[in-house]
């Protein structure tokens, strides 16, 4: 009886400990379930260990983009400031140069020139001062002065106008980074065609008070006020940008003022600049073309950084770096189009559900008819 007792004592033991080893075995840890196919589950020792990544790596940042702060006064609007934002493109520079060195000089001459001379009309041909009025209808100097003075004005703005029109669509040189912009409403969605395609999503950062617990939201480091966004464009500085705007569903624009950069997005139509960053830094834009109830809530953010942090931060990204120097060969879609990401997107979801479509090969049905759907006589439509 006594072994009986201790067999069956034994025996209940041994159920409980195969129940609680099936137990953990349901639950395997963290570091066992993402480890990849013929990797062990042991911790790896001081040898083999990765090493911890660099504080600017830039996989350590929250969007995958390197860690940098706004700069007040660098890329952004400053309150009360009046005039242009510093320029950090070349043809930024010289549109700055030609507004405060040319445009902005000579509409304030007119405006004193014109403004003084009504002034002087209004007291020296006022009814007191000239009870008899004069008769006097043409003189020949001063109408050939009104009318050469003003066309010379207008060539001379005209010259290095229609030089910086013309530099603004330059097309970008071989090795340009390739920046396809896609306005929604309302953010921004972008590609990098040249980098292996990937796509980011900005969306615009809303203030501690407007999301809920754990949510992000909006910091000083992040940017202004209704300008800083989750994800940022990154660019390298130095290296020509092609950038390609369009739109999926209404008109929008996408504009960074220290870039002089104002490119509309239209649906189905591609729109192309170019330009070149001159210096690091953190700058901001806006769609600048209503779009909707949520036009306002449309920011840019963009990173200029090292050519080498740029090409750290693709492969972070998952992307790839093109062979230096090499023209661009992607083919841009518009969205929408055969080709399009969106319509991969389709064909990959109807083949996953009625499987891919087969080319073949149907016999055409033979019509009774003509082709004026007359009843047929004779041999019609045989």
């Amino acid at each position: 009886m006594r072994n009986r007792f201790k067999g069956l004592a034994i025996a209940a033991g041994l159920a409980l400990a195969g129940l609680g080893t099936a137990g953990y075995a349901t639950q395997p840890s963290p570091q066992a379930a993402a480890a990849p196919a013929g990797a062990t589950a042991t911790a790896p020792t001081t040898a083999n260990a990765t090493a911890p990544a660099a504080p600017n790596s830039p996989e350590l940042a929250m969007d995958g983009a390197p860690v940098m702060t706004a700069q007040p006064g660098i890329g952004q609007p400053v309150n009360g400031r009046f005039g242009i934002q510093p320029q950090v493109t070349e043809n930024g520079k010289f549109a700055h140069w030609m507004h405060d060195s040319i445009l902005f000089p000579l509409i304030t001459v007119i405006c004193i020139f014109v403004l003084a001379l009504l002034i002087w009309v209004a007291l020296r041909y006022r009814q007191a001062a000239n009870p008899i009025p004069s008769k006097t209808s043409h003189n020949t100097f001063i109408e050939v002065v009104w009318t050469l003075v003003p066309v010379l004005i207008l060539v001379a703005i005209a010259i290095p106008s229609i030089g910086l029109l013309s530099a603004q669509f330059k097309p970008a040189p071989a090795g340009a980074i390739t920046l396809k912009a896609i306005g929604n409403q309302w953010y921004w969605s972008y590609q990098y065609p040249d980098n292996g395609g990937f796509e980011i999503t900005a969306n615009m950062l809303k203030e501690r008070d407007q999301v809920g617990a754990g949510e992000r939201f909006r910091t000083d480091a992040d940017g202004p006020r209704l300008l800083a966004t989750d994800n940022r464009v990154v660019l390298p500085v130095g290296v020509p940008i092609r950038l390609i705007t369009t739109s999926q569903d209404v008109i929008h624009s996408w504009a960074m003022p220290a870039f002089w950069i104002k490119l509309d997005a239209v649906p189905g139509r591609l729109n192309e600049t170019s330009f070149t960053i001159q210096k690091p830094g953190l700058y901001f834009g806006q769609c600048s073309e209503l779009c909707g109830a949520r036009h306002a809530f449309m920011p840019i953010a963009v990173e200029a950084v090292p050519p080498a942090q740029f090409a750290a931060w693709v492969r972070a990204k998952g992307g790839t770096m093109p062979t230096p120097g090499k023209p661009s060969d992607k083919v841009i879609p518009q969205p929408g189009a055969e080709g399009s990401a969106a319509k991969q997107a389709e064909g990959n979801a109807a083949d996953a559900a009625t499987g891919p479509t087969q080319n073949v090969t149907v016999a055409p049905a033979t019509s009774p008819q003509g082709a004026t759907n007359n009843p047929a006589t004779g041999t019609a439509g045989q």
